[in-house]
């Protein structure tokens, strides 16, 4: 497969790439790289959004270090074409020392439960399966409690937008930031 540079790149005479914003593939495709959006501090407010993500997006990761909240209402992630979809989400998260699960409908959670006196950190990868269906997997760590979330969600139109709230909407964010990563 031949890999053709866009006009801002090429090769030094040391052999080495020089810096490319896209790369274009013998067969067309085109690789942007992994984009990073700048970091949002999680300090106020019911929800964090990012809502200029490009429509060649095929994969989001959603980064959240410190995060905690005023109450104890699970965090959820939600995205969007043109506007937030909050129906129609499948998927469950499971605390690693729980039996049972929680399922949502809303969003998409990796937190079976909240605890506004602690930190979280969490990452939710955000994948384009085939037109215009996503799939989620995230994981979350709270000292020694893992939780684990998965599932999907068929949107209208190209995904160009991911919030991060929680599912009573009212709880307000008071530690940690969040950013995200997109390719």
């Amino acid at each position: 497969m031949a890999i053709t540079l866009d006009g801002t790149a090429g090769i030094n005479t040391s052999g080495s790439l020089t810096t490319a914003s896209s790369l274009t593939t013998g067969t067309g495709a085109i690789y942007n790289g992994i984009q990073a959006s700048t970091a949002v501090a999680s300090t106020s407010g019911t929800s964090i959004a990012f809502t200029t993500i490009p429509s060649w997006v095929k994969r989001i990761t959603v980064m959240l270090n410190a995060i905690s909240t005023s109450g104890t209402s699970n965090l959820i992630f939600q995205v969007g074409s043109g506007s937030f979809t909050t129906t129609g989400y499948t998927g469950a998260a499971k605390q690693t020392n729980n039996v049972n699960g929680i399922n949502f409908t809303t969003g998409f959670s990796v937190t079976e439960s909240m605890d506004s006196s602690n930190t979280y950190q969490m990452y939710v990868m955000i994948t384009n399966i085939t037109g215009n269906t996503w799939v989620f997997s995230g994981q979350s760590v709270n000292g020694t409690v893992t939780s684990t979330g998965n599932g999907s969600l068929a949107l209208g139109g190209i995904l160009d937008r991911v919030r991060i709230t929680t599912v009573n909407g009212t709880d307000t964010f008071d530690a940690g930031s969040i950013n995200i990563l997109y390719e």
